[in-house]
């Protein structure tokens, strides 16, 4: 833990168990005390490489759902059109690489292509 991220550990250990001086515990103890820190505690989601806890990941498949349901009521939802994104589905995909462009038309050519995949999913 401490060679993965020392600070992250410093403000877990302060955090849950009020210690600002982790180096004057034993090896021992601080080796009992990290081990039982929380899951989602910054050293333990760093460890897994996990950027949400698992309560926000079931926020967000809720959200989806409800907004599914919104949307299977709507206009849009019975001709299958325009089906929101899924936000469980944003929160589990890395974000793409910010893109430049070298003139306004690239710029409004790659916007008609995305906004053309966009509307094409949503009558699948």
């Amino acid at each position: 833990m401490l060679e993965t991220d020392r600070t992250a550990l410093i403000c877990d250990l302060a955090e849950t168990y009020g210690i600002l001086d982790m180096d004057a515990l034993p090896v021992e103890t601080l080796a009992a005390l990290s081990v039982g820190l929380r899951d989602d505690s910054r050293i333990k989601m760093k460890l897994c490489e996990e950027k949400l806890t698992l309560s926000q990941y079931l926020l967000a498949g809720i959200m989806d759902g409800i907004n599914l349901l919104c949307w299977l009521n709507s206009e849009d939802g019975r001709k299958g059109r325009n089906r929101p994104a899924s936000v469980l589905q944003m929160l589990r995909e890395p974000p793409e690489q910010a893109q430049g462009f070298a003139s306004g038309e690239d710029f409004e050519k790659e916007r008609r292509r995305i906004l053309s995949e966009v509307n094409n999913a949503g009558t699948r």
